[in-house]
């Protein structure tokens, strides 16, 4: 295939293609649920090939930036931001320094929303994450049952109101789950040796200093409900 050289990186004509239709999006003034030409007629538009073309669409499907609908054929969608990162992050297949890199994200994100969490939280929130708490059994060394985690966390994401936060719980999940699982003999002398100094920190502490207000007694805990994960990370560099 033909690359082209651009500030040092290669640009294949499927790249050049993908800008072009972006490009033509744009002087045309297709928004989200606009119908798009179809192959025939791009192709002819931006003077390329169909099959170069069509690997390019392609991308753009991929990223969720067009769909096909029956007899409308293809419509233009606005992505989610991570949409894309949905469809290729699997676990299985990440080196494990990537999973290191996702599972600090998520610590450094989940201690980050501490303020929005306050800011916006309602009563009525307040009392969904209670009825969690009550429903999730806690296992030894402040392990919970995979669907309490989830829901509880997943709350905290939904309460800062930003749709990106939320929706990245649901990438890290399963990349949580399956770190939880592979390196679990490395996490149980952490949490050992944490509940052994009392300072493991439950999502039932965690919603207390919610419910009293305490921003800032919650951002050290939610640090602290980290630790064995940070510590792990620590030990691993």
């Amino acid at each position: 295939m033909y690359r082209l050289e651009l500030d040092s990186k290669p640009v294949t004509l499927v790249d050049q293609i993908e800008d072009k239709l972006l490009n033509y999006f744009k002087a045309n003034d297709l928004g989200v649920g606009s119908v798009i030409p179809n192959e025939i007629e791009l192709a002819g538009a931006l003077g390329v090939g169909r099959s170069a073309l069509r690997e390019a669409l392609s991308r753009l499907k991929m990223m969720g930036l067009i769909e096909t609908r029956t007899r409308r054929g293809m419509i233009l969608k606005e992505p989610t931001l991570l949409g894309a990162m949905k469809r290729v992050i699997d676990p299985r297949i990440l080196s494990e320094n990537t999973l290191f890199d996702l599972l600090d994200f998520r610590v450094a994100l989940e201690v980050g929303i501490s303020s929005d969490i306050f800011y916006y939280i309602t009563s009525e929130e307040i009392d969904e994450l209670d009825k969690i708490v009550r429903m999730g059994e806690v296992f030894s060394n402040n392990e919970y049952p995979l669907i309490s985690e989830y829901m509880f966390h997943s709350k905290l994401y939904e309460i800062t109101r930003n749709r990106t936060i939320a929706e990245f719980q649901e990438i890290i999940h399963p990349v949580l789950t399956f770190i939880k699982d592979k390196f679990k003999v490395a996490f149980e002398p952490i949490n050992i040796e944490l509940e052994r100094q009392g300072k493991l920190v439950s999502h039932s502490d965690l919603l207390e200093l919610i419910k009293a207000g305490d921003e800032q007694g919650y951002k050290q805990a939610i640090e602290q409900h980290f630790m064995v994960y940070k510590t792990f990370l620590r030990n691993r560099k």
